[in-house]
């Protein structure tokens, strides 16, 4: 079939500085909106006079964060695919990876409000929440599982923005979804009166508008020639292969929620203490997170693009700037945290024992963005590289190392051999995917030579 070209920036194309943050900082800014709407969330159940409220919407959140953390991976391989076809101006193969990817995004979602009533009992038999806490939980999960159809289109409607380089368009569509949940969640929550009920139905709300925009957006821009037929959208080895990317990336994801869960769980044996101030500095962790997470993302669509272009010398500079801007990053993070550290620690604790052990570890803690840097930027490339077969690979060689570290270190040093086993964890995930790389990009630019 004959490739419907564009002539939007297809072809060979000069990465620069500039093109890096034009991407990053508005998907990190995006990104930003997030806490700004669990915070809003936990103001408002604060403020309902019950502590069952606050800590009923806490585990209902955890148990969303999850669910909708392990189906990610509708928008990183959305991103990574169409970037390809966006580099190599193929428009019917975008619209394509588009209503691919939307059909299993509804799929997932259509079948996890069916399977709800389960999901439901066993979220609760895990939390293991107290009466009290598990009816305001219930509540909130039995309306919010309606969201998780539009939530999960949400992320192949970003992914497609993401993948043809409309980070702008993606911070809109982030900022819709989280403005309308935090401005009615004040509306419904507290105002109205519906209180935790009111919380969950903003969410539903967040997402179906975000939703509505979202493909106001993305259909916007799709031209009637550039149609795929029904065929190439359900085309059997187009599907195989996304499914396939899918399954690597979501066991990628499984992964590295069982590490930051193993670490949570071996801080428990600390006692509470140490447990409070790990979660206060894992905060400082999940802060830097936003903004490398808006470098990898950069790094997916400029080497997805590359890809597509065959365009080797666009490929290494993707690589080298996104690379140079994730360390530069982290290093001022780190050096950041390090000054104010016990600023901020104080800010979100103010138990006494807690701040000064939490004050105790916080270098490890401000380290992890420079450890974690690497292993950010590298997801973002192997992710525009599809190369998801390896990243899954180098994921489960890198758990493997933090186990041993868990295994020989904690029994030495106790929670300061834990931090040093996460630190780890992060370091070879980045050390691994990177020695990978020469040899997966020699291959792909020898079987497809290109300019450079």
């Amino acid at each position: 079939m004959k490739k419907a070209r564009s002539s939007d920036a297809a072809g060979s194309f000069e990465v620069t500085h500039r093109l890096v943050l034009s991407i990053s900082v508005p998907m990190t800014l995006g990104f930003l909106t997030t806490p700004l709407m669990g915070l809003t969330g936990t103001a408002v159940a604060g403020r309902l006079g019950s502590p069952d409220a606050l800590a009923g919407l806490a585990v209902g959140a955890v148990l969303f964060d999850l669910l909708l953390g392990t189906f990610n991976f509708l928008r990183a391989s959305t991103t990574g695919l169409v970037a390809q076809a966006f580099g190599c101006g193929d428009r019917r193969e975008e619209e394509a990876i588009f209503w691919r990817s939307l059909v299993l995004a509804v799929a997932c979602g259509l079948a996890i409000v069916l399977l709800s009533p389960l999901l439901h009992v066993a979220g609760l038999f895990i939390m293991a929440p107290s009466a009290g806490v598990a009816q305001v939980t219930s509540t909130y999960f039995l309306i919010r599982i309606l969201s998780v159809p539009m939530a999960l289109t949400n992320y192949t409607l970003l992914g497609f923005l993401l993948g043809r380089g409309r980070a702008v368009a993606g911070l809109a569509l982030q900022a819709t979804i989280n403005g309308v949940n935090i401005a009615l969640s004040v509306l419904l929550g507290l105002l109205a009166g519906w209180g935790v009920a009111g919380i969950a139905w903003a969410t539903v709300a967040g997402e179906t508008v975000g939703m509505l925009a979202g493909f106001m957006l993305v259909l916007s821009r799709f031209r009637g020639g550039d149609r795929p037929k029904r065929s190439d959208i359900l085309a059997r080895e187009r599907l195989r292969a996304l499914l396939s990317l899918n399954r690597d990336i979501m066991i990628r994801t499984f992964v590295l929620i069982g590490a930051f869960a193993l670490m949570t769980r071996i801080g428990a044996s600390f006692g509470p203490v140490v447990l409070a101030a790990n979660a206060v500095l894992m905060n400082l962790f999940l802060v830097a997170g936003y903004y490398l997470d808006g470098i990898a993302n950069a790094a997916e669509q400029l080497v997805g693009r590359a890809f597509g272009a065959n365009d080797r010398s666009a490929f290494d500079r993707a690589v080298r700037l996104t690379m140079g801007w994730s360390f530069g990053l982290g290093i001022v993070t780190t050096l950041l945290f390090l000054m104010a550290g016990p600023h901020v620690v104080a800010l979100l604790t103010t138990t006494q024992s807690v701040r000064a052990e939490a004050e105790l570890h916080l270098p490890w803690a401000a380290l992890t963005a420079i450890t974690g840097a690497l292993a950010f930027q590298m997801d973002g490339v192997f992710i525009g590289a599809a190369w998801s077969s390896a990243m899954r690979n180098m994921m489960l060689a890198a758990f493997a190392g933090y186990a041993i570290a868990l295994a020989v270190l904690v029994p030495l040093f106790g929670n300061q051999g834990l931090w040093l086993s996460l630190n780890l964890f992060l370091a070879l995930r980045g050390l691994f995917l990177l020695s990978r790389l020469p040899a997966l990009a020699e291959r792909r630019f020898i079987l497809a030579p290109g300019r450079g």
